[in-house]
């Protein structure tokens, strides 16, 4: 049998493991998921030449995709400034400077659009100060969700027939590249996006949110809405309890996004027929001082349980719940945002 040895750690670590978590249930476990559409903007950028020897790469990131991008320059040799803001700092900071990355953390959210809309206004004035950059743009670039062909490929060669897709929503691009690269082969399946409650991504007003990863303060482009047929809006406090549950359950040390995503894949396999596949975006390093510590959690959240009684099902919804809490979910219908709404503001 031979055994083909990665070039190194971007084409080792790019596709998940594929794990099943119930008869029909499978979980596609990512050490690092964003540094697989990193890669591939970055790989494109070289290739079409808007990236060369002297070019700086410059992002806005508050986690993750900062990882990722911060391991693919470091091995392809480039530059890299990231904007964060101290949701970067500890461990994780200290991981982006061991890579490379020269690191700006934001201090001060903008009054519309939060963090996110701060960070992307000193990403403006680093773009002034390096002439020779690029910014990868994950919530605009095209090549992130066509990074997630290769995870369709993968999926639908080794699962076989899949029903439904689970996956935690922030940039769009995992779940809208994956869904639609899998529906060329499974034209009937169905794609359940995973939102917590003060994102502006399916219609909630942006405010304070405590479970980080998912969830955005903008709308991103590469967001369409018409890839999802339901969505579900979960709070912190559940998707803590399920990140745990996880854990103890499979042995899978994820973070609290996959939690979530799998608080809600969990429901699906249980009450729906056919194959669930959920994607678990990144493993739970990072969160040992936060979700794995008891006393924090007992801190954030002091009526979660950390037993095997998770919920089993959301309050279900016909209408964006504005106000919304705990877990809650509505039929979306591959609607636009725009839609959606409206049909709700007529019917109020």
């Amino acid at each position: 049998m031979s055994v083909e040895v990665a070039s190194d750690v971007v084409e080792a670590a790019c596709l998940p493991r594929l794990i099943r978590l119930a008869p029909n249930l499978v979980g596609a476990a990512f050490d690092v998921m964003k540094m697989l559409p990193a890669a591939h903007m970055v790989d494109e950028a070289i290739r079409e030449g808007r990236i060369g020897p002297g070019t700086t790469v410059i992002d806005t990131t508050s986690g993750t995709f900062g990882l990722g991008l911060a391991m693919v320059c470091a091995l392809r040799g480039l530059r890299l400034h990231l904007v964060s803001d101290p949701a970067v700092e500890g461990f994780l900071a200290q991981r982006l400077m061991d890579l490379g990355a020269e690191l700006t953390v934001v201090r001060e959210p903008a009054a519309d659009g939060g963090f996110q809309a701060a960070r992307l206004a000193v990403v403006e004035q680093l773009c002034a100060r390096y002439p020779d950059h690029f910014v990868p743009s994950q919530y605009g670039n095209v090549n992130n969700p066509l990074a997630y062909a290769a995870v369709a490929e993968q999926i639908a060669q080794v699962v076989g027939d899949v029903a439904y897709l689970v996956g935690p929503v922030g940039s769009g691009g995992s779940m809208c590249g994956t869904a639609r690269a899998l529906r060329s082969v499974f034209p009937s399946l169905r794609a359940v996006g995973v939102d917590t409650h003060h994102s502006r991504l399916f219609g909630q007003q942006d405010g304070p949110r405590l479970l980080r990863g998912l969830g955005n303060s903008l709308l991103p482009s590469n967001l369409d809405h018409t890839v999802f047929d339901e969505v579900h809006w979960v709070d912190a406090s559940p998707a803590y309890a399920a990140t745990r549950a996880l854990h103890r359950q499979h042995a899978l040390y994820m973070g609290p996004t996959s939690g979530a995503a799998y608080l809600v894949a969990k429901h699906l396999a249980r009450r729906r027929e056919g194959t669930v596949v959920t994607l678990l975006p990144d493993a739970g390093h990072r969160y040992e001082a936060t979700v794995y510590d008891n006393t924090w959690l007992a801190g954030v959240c002091p009526d979660l349980r950390l037993d095997d009684r998770l919920p089993t099902d959301p309050e279900m919804v016909t209408a964006v719940p504005m106000r919304g809490e705990g877990w809650q979910a509505m039929a979306w219908e591959r609607r636009s945002l725009h839609d959606v709404l409206a049909d709700q503001d007529g019917k109020s």
